[in-house]
């Protein structure tokens, strides 16, 4: 079997190879798109990775394509600019929102840029921009490195005693090399575009996903999207904005003073992404059973949802996960739920009885998290992570426990050491007594 199906021709058949290579690789595109057409996927849909590769770019996840993507599909559902009463609304959602955190949690308000934290849908694009690359590259790094291998291979399967030969195919995999990791990486980056855009269009702030997305980090808030989340609540919206402000402003804390976790999230991904291998006899099994079950007559253009999507969620590209990649996805997932779970406890203590509806945002809230999380369906699509409401429960629950049974300072300290796992959320005083350190250490000397 040819990799990924592909079967050039043989061209001068004393090299194995054609002796025009730009010839070759329109060849390679006809033939790659053919193959995603059976699939499923429509390449019209990408910005054309073919185009990319001809210039030299070999970005793994190319930037210009993941904003490009976002930006039209924000452009597509619209954004309204900025006006001066957003700004006035926000800033002093936020003026409060830090005079009641400082009583919630020894992390001290972020420093820094106190501008441009109302902002729109685009603007929170091109905020939020470098975090989303940063954190998502791993994984694109990570299929890179497998098709270079499963190429690498290729050429090694070949034998030896035939030096001219290899050496001229190994030429030509170099080149296919390329070409399929700039075809890949674009298929992602798009994805992670669209992904973005669709978050745009329902985030309140920049940490509404959990995830460290902005450097130094601070809190921004999109007063469109609150208006929209809060359009059927009778609640009032000086209420709504100072519950969004108190979680935007709290995360951007632990963030802004506890970096190591950004590292701790993102190593991750790399865990993940390093864990990639390609199966081909899996993924063309795979691809056989996606088409058996395949019903094009269920693709609505217009829901946004593409080709590519349908073919990752049906299995295609996806290879069968190491222990080590589990792992690695479970930690994720805890932090995750830490993050989020922290949050939720300093928030409710922060509010206290000041807003009498803190108990209805904060359901309100879990709700939209689990039933409308475009975020969450960027991770289930590309690292088949689903972070499930109930380990956000007991993240929750867990932070305050510790808070009630010690304090805040306590309870924020344990950022600084070591995380419970998703079992140890269960069981908060047990995890307390199997990090302290006795103040007499003389029985074990």
């Amino acid at each position: 079997m040819s990799p990924f199906g592909f079967t050039p021709d043989d061209g001068d058949e004393e090299n194995g190879k054609p002796e025009d290579l730009n010839a070759m690789m329109r060849q390679m595109q006809e033939q790659i798109q053919k193959q995603f057409e059976q699939l499923g996927i429509n390449p019209a849909g990408f910005v054309n990775p073919f185009a990319a590769f001809a210039q030299g770019s070999q970005d793994a996840l190319p930037q210009a394509v993941v904003r490009d993507t976002a930006k039209k599909f924000v452009q597509a559902q619209g954004s309204q600019p900025i006006g001066t009463k957003d700004v006035t609304v926000v800033d002093n959602a936020f003026e409060i929102a830090d005079l009641w955190l400082n009583e919630a949690t020894v992390f001290p308000a972020t420093t820094g840029n106190t501008s441009h934290r109302s902002v729109s849908r685009l603007d929170w694009v091109d905020e939020t921009l470098k975090g989303w690359q940063a954190t998502m590259e791993p994984l694109a790094t990570g299929l890179a490195t497998a098709i270079s291998s499963l190429l690498d291979q290729a050429v090694a399967g070949q034998g030896d005693g035939q030096d001219d030969a290899v050496a001229a195919l190994a030429g030509s995999m170099g080149a296919i090399a390329g070409l399929l990791r700039s075809f890949i990486g674009s298929m992602i980056a798009t994805q992670l575009g669209q992904a973005i855009g669709a978050i745009s269009a329902n985030a309140t702030g920049a940490h509404d996903v959990a995830l460290p997305l902005l450097d130094p980090a601070r809190p921004i808030l999109i007063p469109e999207n609150i208006e929209k989340w809060s359009a059927d609540l009778e609640i009032p919206k000086t209420e709504v904005y100072l519950f969004h402000a108190l979680r935007e402003a709290a995360i951007a804390r632990l963030f802004a003073h506890n970096p190591w976790i950004v590292s701790y999230m993102r190593s991750a991904i790399v865990d993940y992404g390093r864990g990639i291998r390609i199966d081909m006899e899996a993924i063309q099994r795979q691809a056989e059973e996606a088409m058996q079950n395949f019903d094009p007559s269920q693709i609505n253009p217009e829901s946004g949802e593409n080709s590519f999507n349908i073919a990752l969620n049906n299995g295609i590209f996806t290879p069968e996960e190491t222990p080590e990649q589990r792992a690695a996805l479970s930690k994720l997932e805890t932090a995750l739920a830490l993050v989020d779970g922290w949050a939720d406890d300093v928030t409710t203590l922060a509010a206290g009885d000041r807003l009498p509806a803190i108990t209805q945002l904060r359901e309100m809230y879990r709700r939209q998290r689990a039933t409308n999380a475009p975020a969450q369906q960027l991770f289930k699509s590309l690292l088949g992570l689903e972070v499930s409401p109930k380990l956000t429960r007991e993240a929750s629950a867990f932070w305050q426990k510790v808070r009630e049974s010690k304090d805040v300072a306590s309870r924020d300290a344990l950022w600084s050491g070591i995380l419970p796992t998703a079992d140890e959320l269960l069981d908060p005083v047990a995890f307390l007594s199997s990090t302290q350190v006795p103040d007499d250490l003389s029985g074990l000397l």
